[in-house]
């Protein structure tokens, strides 16, 4: 389901200018990373999505549906949003009410809903988890409830805001997982992320944002290698990339085989050289 926004203008009401006619497309399938400083406007643009913020100047496009024409619980047929706060969007008693209740509200038969619970509880590894009340549960544990939730309900687009916060090395993993997976199934996922190795480990594209701006947005490894624009963002390249950097390659390495070939290289090119 393609996503497009055009031109859009948001400023809120304490007259802080969010976003300045800010256009892109994210195309079916794709997998985007939004990063940026405090303030640049990822989030804001990110709930211009889903209904939850409306420009005032400019349209957002989800598939065929003007978002200023259709309602935040329409919209949630096609776009899922996990806050970057789990407290935020969790009110159910049990971690598996919390769960079921997006597939109830989407219409779904008992049936259906059951089973999108089970797979959301598998797959976020929350199935011995699913009595319990969510705040029970560890902050870490929480935010993958939220993330369930979302799941659940199967929408084509899935947007993460800040989805590393908390976690630990496992969690990031776990999670880095859910997002691989996402994209196998072709659904569109979207995240704002500070963490720019988790961007460079599982996203294709990256939106670099400033001050209500789109700065840069294109292939990862190209986008992060321009040490210059994300300085200009005030936000530093993923530690591969900053260490290629630092030593002069001119690769952009996003995985450590990936350092290991292209650090080799470069030795055996300087040793011939010598």
């Amino acid at each position: 389901m393609e996503l497009r926004v055009e031109g859009i203008t948001f400023r809120y009401p304490s007259g802080v200018l969010a976003l300045s006619d800010v256009s892109l497309t994210v195309e079916p399938g794709e997998s985007v990373a939004i990063v940026g400083e405090n303030g640049a406007g990822k989030t804001t643009l990110a709930r211009h999505l889903n209904g939850l913020l409306r420009p005032e100047t400019g349209a957002v496009w989800v598939g065929d549906w003007d978002t200023r024409q259709r309602s935040v619980a329409s919209l949630s047929h096609r776009v899922g949003y996990v806050f970057q706060n789990p407290d935020d969007q969790l009110f159910a008693r049990s971690v598996r009410d919390e769960v079921a209740f997006g597939p109830r509200n989407l219409g779904r038969t008992r049936e259906e809903a059951e089973s999108d619970v089970r797979s959301a509880l598998a797959r976020c590894g929350l199935q011995d988890a699913a009595d319990r009340h969510p705040y029970d549960l560890q902050a870490s544990e929480r935010k993958f409830v939220a993330v369930a939730a979302t799941l659940a309900m199967r929408t084509p687009v899935v947007i993460l805001d800040e989805p590393t916060t908390g976690l630990d090395a496992d969690g990031v993993e776990r999670l880095g997982a859910l997002v691989e997976g996402l994209k196998k199934e072709a659904r569109t996922v979207l995240t704002i992320t500070h963490d720019l190795d988790f961007g460079a480990d599982h996203f294709d594209r990256v939106i670099v944002m400033s001050r209500g701006h789109v700065l840069a947005d294109g292939p990862t490894r190209e986008v992060l290698h321009k040490a210059s624009l994300l300085q200009e963002a005030h936000i530093r390249p993923p530690q591969l990339i900053a260490l290629a950097l630092a030593l002069g390659l001119p690769s952009s390495p996003l995985t450590v085989p990936e350092f290991v070939d292209d650090y080799g290289r470069a030795s055996a090119s300087h040793r011939r050289e010598s």
